[in-house]
């Protein structure tokens, strides 16, 4: 088949992707121009060809401001809690709801626990400022049993903790979907044959279940290294005050308040920068690690 003839049957195929190419290349690679503020003393009246040039000066002030690592720092906790609960969570919920025999019983539990994945962080955390209020109903709840109200959202002791359990409700049922499908793919002939030979189920999930979906769980585990920075804009700048910044202040929300609030758009351009190339990073990381244990690769 000639390239004439392949084409005349296959452009529609071709077509249909063009809005798509369209649309990363006008709002994925069109906007890196900007990362030049992050040289310059970009001033908005200027713009990006006459604002001066600067060099490495907003890297050398960033890196010399304290609650720079102290944000890092919250934001890798943050992060890797959320990466490490999720993982673990969606592997025992798929575990147990693979257990469950009552059909009704499982679908129940699955739209419980997937329907928080698809309210927005808006949505979701006007429920959590009124449920974790000083008057609210977690609060009343546990004084009933003599202890003091919590300020989960106002305090540094409670905030990481909220949030990170908080990012593990909305999330949990997603992963939890992917584990399902891997289970799947055993083979029940070797649950009849182990508990033939007598294997309780407890048994029958350690030698079989489990490493039947370890592909599954180490390709995950590897691909969320690229999320290790991704510690939750919209949750944390939904539910966060200046009270908790010391533990919930995180790069994307100081580059929020840093860049848009305070209108400082070259030390903003230098931190968001400076996440990118660590991102892009993890992401090379994440990939190898994938194709390395796992066997996944994109091409």
């Amino acid at each position: 088949m000639t390239i004439r003839e392949y084409m005349k049957r296959a452009w529609p195929l071709y077509a249909m992707i063009i809005p798509g190419i369209f649309f990363v290349l006008l709002f994925r690679y069109y906007p890196m121009y900007g990362v030049v503020i992050a040289f310059q003393d970009f001033s908005p009246a200027k713009g990006f060809l006459n604002s001066p040039w600067v060099g490495w000066e907003n890297f050398e002030f960033l890196f010399s401001l304290p609650e720079f690592w102290r944000i890092l720092g919250n934001t890798l906790i943050i992060a890797v809690a959320k990466i490490v609960a999720d993982q673990i969570g969606a592997i025992i919920l798929s575990l147990l709801l693979n257990e469950a025999r009552m059909l009704f019983f499982r679908r129940a539990i699955q739209t419980l626990i997937y329907l928080p994945y698809f309210l927005s962080w808006i949505v979701l955390g006007g429920i959590l400022l009124d449920v974790l209020s000083p008057y609210g109903i977690l609060n009343q709840a546990i004084g009933n049993f003599g202890v003091e109200p919590q300020l989960f959202l106002g305090s540094n002791n409670w905030f990481r903790g909220t949030i990170i359990t908080s990012g593990f409700w909305k999330n949990v049922g997603f992963s939890t979907i992917i584990y399902l499908a891997a289970l799947t793919a055993i083979n029940p002939a070797l649950h009849e044959a182990a508990a033939i030979d007598g294997a309780g189920r407890f048994r029958r999930i350690w030698h079989i279940t489990l490493p039947g979906i370890r592909p599954t769980i180490v390709l995950l585990a590897a691909l969320s290294l690229g999320d290790v920075l991704q510690a939750g804009f919209e949750q944390i700048l939904t539910l966060y005050s200046p009270a908790v910044y010391r533990t919930g202040d995180i790069i994307d929300t100081n580059v929020y308040r840093v860049g848009l609030v305070s209108a400082q758009y070259s030390l903003a351009g230098a931190v968001g920068l400076f996440k990118s190339l660590i991102g892009f990073g993890l992401i090379l990381l994440s990939y190898w690690l994938a194709d390395r244990y796992a066997g996944y690769r994109i091409l």
